[in-house]
């Protein structure tokens, strides 16, 4: 195999073996620790920094707007607010964000970025699960969650909870930031040696552009393929692990003989993937639509898969991508094997010291079909 240039740089010791890739948790911490690349107006708390990320905090406060906005690349967040400000809220003792309203929040978290450093973001894999959408916002952003490299500034999330009512407070973590140092390119190629090397689905992986996933809809051994979840709920407190009943949310979809599903327009679904997956330690991926022409839904608001998502060494893949759903102005057929994503992979500049899974107590490590964490097991 030819040497890239890459390869031929000498490694970058401040950021781990490799000179390009997403920062892993250790570099993380000795990054924070040294106040470069993302400070905080108070102390970082614990497990704040995860294998391949940062969870992002909210401020004291949010702004009720009237609509979603970038400030473009000539204007700051404080420039566009005046034009689409409601009313403010305090968030230092806990309140109520409601359905089919947009928020700004500032974060806790500022952006100090040097010129080789970029960021992206996604909503926490229990954010997407409960429908809540969240976005980054920075200074003179020309389009959302991405943080261009050599940006200093504050950090906003766009906040609009699309199904349920949910109560957050000041240091809540809807978002999380995953660091990149450089421009790593990731092929196709690398994609299949990186499988034959750790598989990284329980069969002959598709591999376009990523690796693809598909749907499941025959289900468990029960028959359940999903939830759909319902209108008018009580409230999820986003802080509050494990003790929501989960049929005073979701109802269950079971699968049927024609091994298809019906989505009916702006209802919102939790359904699984068909293969199971594991990210290398070392690696880490995203979602990633798998062709926006092939149907008139969304699917997956929370598109990190963290380094050890689903991997035990020497074992099979052991965890379900949980896919977030939902269709848009027209009822849409899903059909049982369909391709519905993409894994666009990505290397870490040195694999974390401790990976996705149970030793960290993560939430979705041998996932099958599983709700967010705020709900007790069915």
């Amino acid at each position: 195999m030819a040497a890239t240039v890459e390869n031929l740089n000498p490694p970058d010791e401040s950021y781990g073996r490799f000179s390009t890739g997403i920062l892993p948790s250790h570099v993380l911490k000795r990054l924070l620790e040294a106040g470069r690349e993302v400070t905080a107006s108070e102390p970082f708390a614990p497990g704040q920094v995860q294998p391949a990320s940062i969870d992002l905090r909210l401020g004291a406060k949010a702004w009720r707007v009237r609509a979603s906005f970038l400030p473009g690349p000539g204007a700051t967040v404080a420039d566009r607010l005046p034009s689409v400000f409601m009313h403010e809220i305090d968030l230092s003792e806990g309140a109520v964000l409601e359905t089919g309203c947009v928020y700004i929040v500032p974060l806790l978290e500022r952006a100090e970025f040097s010129a080789r450093i970029s960021g992206v973001a996604n909503p926490k894999s229990s954010t997407g699960r409960i429908d809540v959408f969240t976005r980054l916002i920075t200074d003179y952003a020309p389009s959302f969650d991405r943080i261009e490299p050599g940006y200093r500034g504050p950090l906003f999330a766009e906040i609009s909870p699309r199904t349920f009512p949910v109560l957050v407070r000041k240091g809540s973590r809807l978002n999380q930031l995953r660091i990149r140092h450089g421009s790593p390119q990731f092929t196709d190629t690398q994609l299949r040696r990186l499988h034959e090397t750790a598989p990284l689905v329980d069969g002959e992986p598709n591999i376009d552009n990523g690796l693809a996933l598909s749907i499941d809809l025959k289900g468990d051994a029960g028959g359940r393929i999903g939830w759909r979840a319902k209108r008018h709920t009580g409230l999820i407190d986003v802080d509050r692990p494990g003790v929501l009943e989960p049929r005073d949310f979701w109802e269950p979809v079971e699968a049927n003989a024609a091994g298809h599903l019906v989505l009916d327009p702006d209802e919102f679904y939790i359904l699984a993937s068909r293969e199971k997956v594991a990210i290398p330690i070392d690696h880490a991926a995203e979602m990633v639509p798998f062709n926006p022409l092939v149907g008139e839904f969304r699917v997956h608001y929370a598109g990190f898969f963290d380094p050890g998502f689903g991997f035990e060494a020497g074992k099979p893949p052991t965890a379900r991508g949980v896919l977030e759903v939902r269709s848009r102005e027209v009822p849409f057929i899903l059909e049982h094997g369909q391709i519905i994503g993409r894994l666009v992979f990505e290397r870490l500049t040195d694999p974390p010291p401790e990976v996705y899974g149970v030793d960290l107590g993560s939430n979705y490590q041998r996932q099958g079909l599983k709700l967010s964490k705020h709900f007790r097991l069915p």
